[in-house]
């Protein structure tokens, strides 16, 4: 078992168990892998740092490299940029990149609802016409289909999605 510090698209962070690498990118492929706080299905492995203590005697300096609980953190670009700003600006352009995607897919596929899995099956299987196609379907449904080689895609969670 490994044990993996993980992060969404939104920078939730959150800590999975996985039997090895393997599965970890098998479920990640699949959208298997899941927000505990959002939902999104958009995860990737963050930057995990050994957790090094530090001496209770030393000084503490805002330029240090050690965070408060003693791990390695990381400084990312210059001291001028605010990071809550940028991720603000990062964000938004993901949404909306994302909101367009969708619109394209409803514009240009037919809408299947809960029938996705059998559909898709058919299409691939050369029983109906091939088009473009979207729904919904179950983990267990993506997972099946993957398995039978029927490529899938999820469509974006957008944060209105949430409400």
């Amino acid at each position: 078992m490994i044990l993996y510090k993980l992060q969404c698209d939104l920078d939730h962070a959150f800590e999975a168990w996985f039997s090895n690498s393997e599965a970890f990118e098998q479920q990640s492929k699949c959208n298997l892998i899941k927000c505990p706080k959002c939902g999104s299905t958009i995860i990737s492995k963050a930057i995990m740092a050994p957790n090094i203590g530090v001496k209770t005697n030393r000084k503490e300096h805002s330029s240090s490299n050690f965070n408060s609980s003693g791990g390695m953190a990381i400084a990312s670009g210059p001291a001028s940029t605010d990071p809550q700003h940028e991720t603000f600006k990062t964000k938004r352009r993901i949404a909306a990149a994302a909101r367009k995607l969708r619109e394209f897919v409803k514009k240009n596929a037919d809408y299947v609802g809960s029938e996705f899995a059998i559909e898709a099956r058919k299409i691939h299987y050369e029983e109906a016409e091939e088009r473009g196609i979207y729904g919904k379907a179950s983990n267990i449904e993506i997972r099946e289909l993957l398995e039978e080689g029927i490529e899938v895609q999820p469509l974006p969670t957008l944060p209105e999605d949430q409400n």
